[in-house]
């Protein structure tokens, strides 16, 4: 048996401190890497030693595998864990490690390949008496210039709609739903284009798609012993752009039946792989009940923590332990389900513009860990978002008895979370655990798009939030004139006041109705009074043109977009809130922030960089028309011309890397007169 001594966490956040925990209790040193925007992260203080990766991007970092090798040969260790992503479904570095002499805590090379393809995995599925779904290889020649009929043959074959997937890796990257034949040419495109940036490997497949499916996962286990176990199922059905975003077990829709027969399939694929160690068979599941298989994740999953709630076992200990070529022990042969879990990914990301990924400073991040709550994070005060990573903030988990109290738990320790700095999804994931459909277990991978206007409306209009936006809206207009003032007493740092104005600002709703709202400074902090009625209040300032504000346990953030009026020298300024848009005109005592209004202009949602241009200048435009794709934080992200009309201005080029407001493109004619003059809206 092999004795681990020391281990190289090739990963980072908050797996690599999830790995270090559990390798610190069975008394196995560690040691982390880090990329240069990790320097100061938390999961590298969290290691015994760690290891300097020279640059940012994932290529020039957690994705080399010979860096890895030779961090763990320098440091002495003796086993690598890959955690999820980067490298941990890659054959090769797997093989890497081996030649090294280190143990590679995963499944063999050989399973990791079959798996790693989904087309060589559906065909042994197959013939291993697994179901699998209808679908077909794209080849080159579907893709070349004249290919688009055979393809398209291909998918009225296999019958719409189609689920476009890439053949390597996972986590929605690489997907496309097609509804018709007319999409499929550039839906593959795409897929193809996401999977190689991701991958390495543009090749992808063609599925039929399952309307309102549940995504059913089984998590096994299998010890070099030839004993494969399946530790119960996972449902992880509320999904966005295919990518899970809460996940729980057991699943609603499963009775032991079908429990029965969905876990001895996950069992069936791994016998067939010859799998080794910790691993997650992937299922969908149709309204009928009937299952196929989706694919094999030959890792540690992300939503591992609810299976290890429900069987109070430790899936990273385990993974340890089958390494060193242990037998699988008595409780993991014996075990139970016991109450549900509850797993919500919290994201720094823009649910109201479409989910759009979000970066900077977290002034503060603080998730209240009470009884039968666990929080998985990377992340703390100050912490830097960056953009060359995955967005996921955190892993918020509740445990109870009764699924319905796990669901209340949960949406309580994210409502009263206090996050400022980037935008989050928290408000959605509140949301969709108090929904009515999702306590009543009616969930599918559909549920947020069936949903869409109530998940992201999640800021209702009552007379306590519109007080909340109104007097926003007033901290963002007066934050963005005046770059601060001292903090004055017991403000935490990393806010600030507004200064001493005490003038009322008349804020005027769309219906017409008005607020009046003032806001002075006191020895004690910020107050604001509305219509009267005072409050104390903290704002923080996360740019001259971002704005939260906290008031009776309301959070809003704001952005401000500020127009001169040339005949009385005032400024109407534009606040954008979750409850809409709200025009604030103020006096001439704010100067106008130098700052560039191109009518017409098509501007970068996000940090990311260019990698893909199709505006031509001169090309005539429909409005929708996709001109721009950047890719941020690991995703691809198509940006569409606003309005129709005229290419007049075409300012990028692939491989650019672009800031948030960045002019990408100026389109003129339907939604932008070319005579407008700077600074005027068009």
């Amino acid at each position: 048996m092999t004795v681990i001594r020391k281990l190289l966490v090739a990963n980072r956040g908050e797996i690599a401190e999830r790995i270090v925990r559990s390798a610190r209790e069975l008394g196995i040193a560690t040691v982390a890497v880090f990329s240069d925007a990790d320097a100061g992260a938390h999961f590298v203080r969290a290691a015994d030693e760690a290891v300097r990766l020279p640059g940012t991007a994932p290529a020039d970092t957690y994705l080399r595998a010979d860096l890895l090798v030779d961090a763990a040969r320098r440091t002495g260790a003796d086993a690598v864990h890959p955690g999820y992503g980067f490298l941990s479904e890659q054959p090769a570095f797997a093989q890497a490690c081996a030649d090294a002499g280190l143990v590679f805590v995963g499944p063999p090379v050989a399973a990791i390949e079959v798996m790693g393809s989904k087309l060589a995995s559906k065909s042994l599925m197959a013939e291993a008496g697994v179901p699998v779904l209808p679908g077909a290889a794209v080849t080159d020649a579907m893709t070349g210039p004249t290919g688009g009929d055979a393809l398209r043959a291909a998918g009225e074959e296999i019958g719409f709609p189609i689920l476009v997937k890439a053949s390597a890796g996972g986590g929605g990257r690489g997907m496309r739903a097609v509804h018709g034949p007319a999409d499929l040419v550039d839906a593959v495109a795409a897929a193809q284009r996401e999977s190689a940036a991701a991958f390495g490997d543009g090749t992808v497949f063609l599925e039929r798609l399952v309307e309102r499916p549940r995504h059913v996962e089984v998590q096994v286990l299998a010890d070099a012993h030839g004993t494969v176990v399946h530790l119960f199922e996972r449902e992880c059905s509320i999904q966005r752009r295919h990518q899970k975003v809460i996940e729980e077990a057991p699943s609603p829709a499963v009775d032991d039946a079908l429990r029965a027969r969905i876990t001895e399939a996950a069992v069936a694929a791994a016998h067939a792989v010859g799998y080794v160690n910790a691993g997650t068979v992937e299922f969908v599941l149709a309204p009928d009940g009937t299952f196929a298989f989706l694919e094999m994740n030959t890792r540690l999953q992300v939503e591992h923590p609810v299976t290890e709630l429900v069987t109070g076992l430790d899936l990273v200990a385990l993974q340890l332990r089958i390494a060193q070529g242990e037998r699988l022990p008595a409780e993991v042969l014996d075990a139970r389900l016991h109450g549900h879990a509850i797993e919500a990914r919290l994201y720094a990301e823009d649910v109201a513009a479409g989910y759009l990924p979000t970066s900077g400073r977290l002034d503060r991040f603080r998730i209240p860990t009470s009884a039968g709550v666990r929080v998985d994070t990377g992340y703390g005060d100050g912490s830097l978002v960056s953009t060359f990573y995955d967005a996921m903030l955190a892993k918020v988990v509740a445990w109870a008895p009764t699924r319905e109290e796990a669901a209340r738990r949960l949406a309580e320790a994210l409502r009263s979370a206090e996050l400022h700095g980037p935008v989050t999804n928290r408000d959605l994931l509140v949301h969709v655990l108090r929904h009515p459909e999702f306590l009543a277990g009616a969930t599918d991978t559909g549920f947020l798009d069936r949903h869409e206007v109530a998940a992201r409306s999640t800021v209702a209009a009552d007379s306590g939030t519109v007080r909340v936006h109104a007097i926003a809206a007033v901290f963002a207009a007066q934050v963005a004139a005046r770059a601060g003032s001292p903090l004055p007493v017991g403000i935490p740092v990393g806010w600030r006041n507004v200064g001493p104005a005490a003038q009322p600002v008349e804020l005027v709703a769309d219906d017409g109705s008005a607020i009046t709202v003032t806001v002075v400074e006191s020895r004690t902090g910020v107050l604001a009074t509305v219509d009267g009625e005072t409050r104390p209040v903290l704002v923080h300032e996360q740019s001259p043109e971002a704005v939260t504000i906290e008031l009776d346990g309301h959070r809003i953030r704001c952005t401000v977009q500020r127009v001169a009026d040339p005949a009385t020298g005032a400024a109407r300024v534009y606040v954008d809130s979750p409850l809409g848009s709200t025009a604030v005109t103020e006096t001439p005592r704010f100067p106008l922030p130098e700052r560039e209004e191109v009518p017409g202009s098509l501007v970068s949602p996000m940090p990311g960089t260019v990698v893909r241009v199709e505006a031509v200048v001169g090309a005539t435009v429909a409005a929708g028309t996709p001109l721009v794709a950047l890719e941020a934080m690991k995703m691809e992200h198509t940006l569409r011309a606003p309005h129709g009309g005229t290419v007049a201005e075409v300012r990028v080029a692939v491989g650019d890397q672009v800031d948030t407001g960045t002019v990408l493109v100026v389109v003129l004619g339907e939604g932008a007169e070319a005579g407008a003059e700077e600074g005027e809206p068009a």
